[in-house]
């Protein structure tokens, strides 16, 4: 049944958050035509650089396998160049999805619906490729099984105190619970793709994938009760996690590392990397879709304003983290921060202060949050920043105790073809998702259009009357 009410009327009970005056049908058109359709010649192309680009990538890792790390540019003092840089960028990245999808789920907040399904998905994807560095960082990748849970008794192991055992178990649930709860969500868009399927093999996948869905209240009320589990166990991943990947650092007698600060410093870095990541894709799916009623200006303008608030919260990290090398009287730790801001390394903590300072100061103005082109740009040099960030804190490294061993870090071809591929590879994965699985939860977003509240059809047949 089309919608009759105006958004006018439709606001009377609650927010418009899909303007256009949208019926379930016309959402479930919209995104269940992008995956039935012909693939188009753009994705073909896209998709073939960043195979290609991936395949780079494998060829890179194959080589550092059979070489080992002497490939790479470190050296004493710096033992984590691009490789624990590219983790630590890519865990971050993978924040806002459980961000996005978990903790706004548990907060009600509606606008949510239209990117949750997006945001999970670059979250596996982001894990995926964060996955990848500490793999490959340890060189001698066939003992690699050391990080496993394995019963420790004799003392055979390496130190369980380790923070690469720490990173493995916080990956692993973190991943583990996003699919999970990725998943879940996708089920009930799977059975609308395998009703709507016309070929027979289509049909079956996605009637397996489905796993039987057939809409019916005791399944609805199963589906409501596992999401909502799922969303609260992913909940407190968003801050454990990041916060065991800045225990890597803030665990060592390093000046500039060993800070308290470091954990909350992270979270909000991760958020605010994510959320740009989010907002990049975002716009590109709405313009090459024509989904801009899905993802419109109210959703986006929201995301710019958490970017707002999560920058300024790492720009008052930058600003603490210099009053307190000042204010502890630390010679030491001075000279880090300093070293930062006008060492070899100026260059990068300018980009850095830049991107992730200025930049997001932009989105005071609505005007400037709410232009498109603003925002995409904005979205490109605050994730431009937030790896500078994480290369700067390895940098820290070039200058430790013993000046005699100050040296300045370059990195080879060879990283510089694993960063570029592991993009390949983020963007060859979400390309695959975007063409065969719904880029959008349209079950969710049809629960927060006006025929989907209780009152709606009263109000609509009691509008009827009076015209």
């Amino acid at each position: 049944m089309a919608n009759t009410s105006t958004p006018e009327q439709s606001q009377q009970h609650g927010e418009v958050l899909i303007p256009g005056n949208p019926t379930f049908h016309s959402v479930s058109d919209a995104v269940s035509r992008i995956v039935e359709g012909k693939t188009p010649r753009a994705w073909w192309i896209l998709f073939g650089i960043n195979a290609a680009g991936t395949g780079m990538l494998l060829v890179a890792i194959a080589y550092l396998v059979w070489e080992g790390i002497g490939i790479w540019g470190l050296m004493i003092p710096v033992g984590w160049g691009f490789d624990i840089t590219n983790l630590v960028f890519w865990i971050g990245i993978g924040h806002a999805g459980t961000l996005i999808s978990a903790i706004l789920f548990l907060l009600r907040q509606k606008w949510r619906t239209s990117i949750n399904r997006f945001a999970e998905a670059m979250t596996i994807f982001a894990v995926i490729c964060a996955l990848l560095f500490p793999t490959i960082h340890v060189g001698r990748i066939w003992v690699l099984y050391f990080v496993f849970p394995i019963p420790n008794q004799m003392g055979a192991w390496p130190n369980f105190r380790s923070p690469l055992l720490w990173d493995f178990f916080a990956f692993m649930t973190y991943f583990t619970v996003s699919v999970l709860f990725w998943y879940v969500g996708l089920i009930p868009d799977l059975a609308t793709l395998r009703d709507r399927a016309k070929n027979k093999v289509k049909k079956i996948v996605f009637g397996v994938l489905s796993l039987g869905w057939l809409g019916g209240n005791k399944q609805w009320k199963h589906y409501e009760l596992a999401y909502l589990v799922l969303a609260a166990l992913a909940t407190p991943l968003v801050l454990s996690v990041h916060s065991i990947v800045s225990m890597d650092f803030a665990t060592s007698v390093l000046p500039g590392w060993h800070t308290t600060i470091f954990p909350p410093y992270f979270v909000a870095g991760a958020i605010f990397s994510g959320f740009a990541m989010v907002m990049t894709l975002a716009v590109l799916a709405r313009t090459a879709f024509g989904l801009q009623d899905i993802f419109n200006m109210r959703v986006l303008e929201r995301m710019n304003l958490i970017m707002l608030v999560t920058g300024s919260m790492v720009g008052y990290a930058y600003a603490m983290e210099f009053f307190m090398a000042w204010y502890s009287g630390n010679e030491y730790e001075l000279f880090a921060f300093t070293n930062r801001a006008l060492g070899p390394y100026a260059w990068a903590y300018w980009i850095m202060v830049s991107c992730n300072v200025l930049v997001p100061q932009l989105f005071w103005s609505k005007k400037l949050r709410t232009n498109i082109a603003v925002m995409f740009v904005a979205s490109i040099l605050i994730n431009v920043g937030m790896w500078f960030e994480r290369f700067v804190i390895m940098m820290t490294l070039s200058r430790d105790f013993l000046p005699s061993a100050w040296d300045y870090y370059t990195p080879t071809k060879w990283e510089i073809m694993t960063l570029i591929g592991s993009f390949c590879l983020f963007f060859t994965l979400f390309l695959l998702f975007l063409r065969f699985l719904p880029m959008v939860a349209m079950s969710e977003v049809k629960g927060v259009l006006p025929d989907a509240h209780i009152h709606h059809k009263k109000h609509d047949a009691e509008a009827g009357s009076a015209a």
